[in-house]
């Protein structure tokens, strides 16, 4: 936990920010995987965390926004739990830590709720995004689960969007601790990734990282040489020189901050020279990326940037034909790259995008495109000093894309069919890092991760 004062101000900014009524944060509740003592490991909201620190479950908080009261409600261990499971903090004890003296029973939540809703008060609170919460606010509402999803508060959220957005330093801190941890990740994987060896056992080299650090993955990590499908989470191949893995894995941090690290690694030791091509490319796409993002600068600026350079090299290559920024304003381009360039990252890897997608990347000036690729772009709006960002340009060969965009002839004036059917089964590539906007700029997050050829081919041939 943070020092107290440090969520003493994160509520008064939010109080300060809301006009009234009261504001109800429900904390997560444990996750059974096949029946009620056997739960998933245990992970706090992230905005419960944000402005309580307090990550233990089944509790929930209430502020005030009229009077300034603030309390949380639940719940300590009875005798039985502590047979079970050990002797566990007491709740007032934990909350007094982060400021907030008054505790009360969960028992008294739904009185307070109720007595609010009497008075014609409105409250407050996010879209939730598990089945539990839905079901409590449900119940505490007294209303039918979709109205419950129905009343989140867009003034809530868009206040706590524009307070989480702006990282302080004690946050910018554990999100380099969480990173440096990644690299540990990503060093293992390296060692690991050598012809015969099953993809599983490269996964479990980087869980061995973060079990030493008593850390748990922000999200599930990908490792994989079918690099062509975004978000394979199976590890089940073997790798054979010559493969390119793609390894996206990132820790959380103590305090649950997030780190989100791409990698793609030559199973062999060496690029070869078609490999090394486009993956130099890529490199030069991120890094035009990262040029790009500074304060005020819209993110879809730093995403064009991106793939206007990417289209370029890959034209040179002929992959593309024509004008690269007809290729570009088309969306083309997204035959080999279908997503966008980045997303806020915080106490959440996509920070925040349980609120939903446009109310975190998108503002009154920006809307989401409907073209295919760009309109997966997580983040449009303006960069502010204080936000951390992803950069993640990838190359991928997606068998079934490529041949319904060829049987349909889509975007023909642009793109050489025979040069990517050439290209099935080549996989994909992917390469990431978390930059912090500075008040001049960005600066890339993190010890340095090994990431050019010369760096990846150094460490690999040891």
């Amino acid at each position: 936990m943070f020092a107290g004062s440090v969520y003493i101000e994160r509520r008064a900014a939010l109080r300060k920010r809301l006009r009234s009524g009261i504001v109800l944060l429900p904390g997560n509740v444990d996750a059974p995987i096949n029946f009620p003592h056997n739960v998933h490991v245990f992970r706090q909201d992230s905005t419960f965390l944000y402005f309580f620190g307090v990550n233990r479950p089944h509790i929930a908080a209430i502020v005030d926004i009229d009077s300034g009261d603030e309390t949380v409600f639940g719940d300590d261990a009875s005798l039985d739990d502590e047979i079970w499971l050990g002797k566990t903090p007491r709740l007032a004890a934990q909350c007094a830590q982060a400021g907030c003296p008054a505790v009360k029973p969960y028992a008294a939540l739904a009185d307070v709720i109720a007595h609010a809703i009497r008075q014609g008060r409105d409250v407050h609170f996010l879209p939730p995004y598990r089945a539990d919460t839905v079901v409590e606010l449900s119940r505490l509402l007294r209303c039918t689960p979709d109205n419950a999803r129905e009343r989140a508060s867009l003034a809530l959220i868009q206040t706590v969007v524009a307070l989480r957005e702006i990282k302080s330093d004690v946050e910018i801190d554990e999100i380099e601790k969480a990173l440096a941890v990644t690299d540990e990740m990503h060093r293992a994987a390296m060692r690991a990734a050598r012809p015969g060896v099953l993809e599983c056992k490269v996964v479990a080299e980087m869980h061995r990282v973060l079990m030493r650090h008593g850390l748990q993955e922000a999200y599930q990590s990908v490792l994989t040489k079918r690099g062509e499908i975004l978000h394979n989470f199976n590890y089940d191949l073997r790798l054979e020189a010559g493969d390119l893995v793609v390894n996206d894995s990132g820790a959380s941090s103590a305090l649950g901050y997030a780190s989100d690290v791409t990698r793609t690694l030559p199973v062999g030791g060496r690029f070869d020279s078609r490999q090394r091509e486009l993956y130099e490319l890529l490199v030069q796409a991120q890094e035009v990326g990262i040029a790009t993002s500074r304060p005020g600068v819209p993110f879809a600026n730093a995403h064009r940037a991106a793939v206007l350079h990417f289209i370029e090299g890959l034209t040179v290559m002929g992959f593309f034909k024509g004008n690269p920024q007809d290729v570009m304003s088309s969306g083309a381009y997204a035959i080999c790259f279908p997503h966008g360039l980045g997303h806020q990252l915080g106490l959440d890897v996509h920070d925040m995008e349980s609120f939903g997608e446009d109310h975190v990347g998108y503002d009154e000036q920006f809307s989401r495109s409907d073209l295919f690729g760009l309109r997966s772009l997580r983040m449009a709006k303006p960069l502010k000093a204080g936000m951390v960002m992803t950069v993640e340009p990838g190359i991928y060969f997606v068998p079934p894309l490529i041949q319904r965009w060829a049987e349909e002839k889509r975007h023909a004036q642009f793109i050489d069919y025979p040069k990517f059917n050439k290209h099935i089964g080549y996989g994909g590539m992917r390469v990431e890092d978390e930059i912090l906007i500075t008040s001049t700029g960005s600066r890339v997050m993190g010890p340095g991760t090994p990431k050019t050829v010369i760096e990846l081919e150094e460490l690999l041939s040891d």
